[in-house]
């Protein structure tokens, strides 16, 4: 069984108007403006008014409006990676003088790499002394559990 949908409300009904003294003539019929129907609720409740979403921005700036700001905010990022690369630019000329000094970056960055390297061996290193340590700690918590438990045993 479904809901029956409401019936939609009756137009009024024509009234005629005579459009002169004389009853042989025919007359005229004037209607009512019929409001527009926006179709029956969902939920049946026709009597609460009908809602909008809520879009609280909506209609506060026109088009034109919206693609003169965006326009101006590209420009402005452009002004502002323009300005990030010449001080990129000006740094890598202080610090590339010559070609050695390139040749210098590539050394460092191969000794940087094997300092990592070396601090990620003893950084192992001291974590498993810390494992074994931990593991003996463990172990000998174990051995007086036992010497305990012959004890209360015997």
């Amino acid at each position: 069984m479904s809901k029956s949908k409401a019936t939609p409300t009756p137009t009024p009904t024509p009234t005629p108007t005579p459009t002169s003294a004389s009853s042989n003539e025919t007359m005229t019929v004037e209607s009512a403006p019929v409001p527009a129907v926006s179709g029956v609720r969902k939920n049946g409740k026709q009597w609460h008014s009908q809602r909008s979403a809520f879009r609280p921005k909506a209609g506060l700036s026109s088009w034109a409006k919206r693609t003169e700001e965006r326009k101006s905010m590209a420009a402005v990022k452009l002004r502002e990676k323009e300005m990030k690369d010449e001080k990129e630019a000006e740094r890598q000329v202080h610090t590339l003088k010559t070609a050695r000094d390139a040749a210098d970056i590539g050394l460092q960055k191969r000794y940087q790499a094997i300092r990592d390297k070396r601090a990620a061996k003893e950084e192992k290193e001291r974590y498993e002394k810390l494992a074994e340590k931990m593991h003996a700690k463990r172990v000998e918590r174990l051995k007086r559990k036992e010497k305990r438990n012959k004890l209360l045993k015997s």
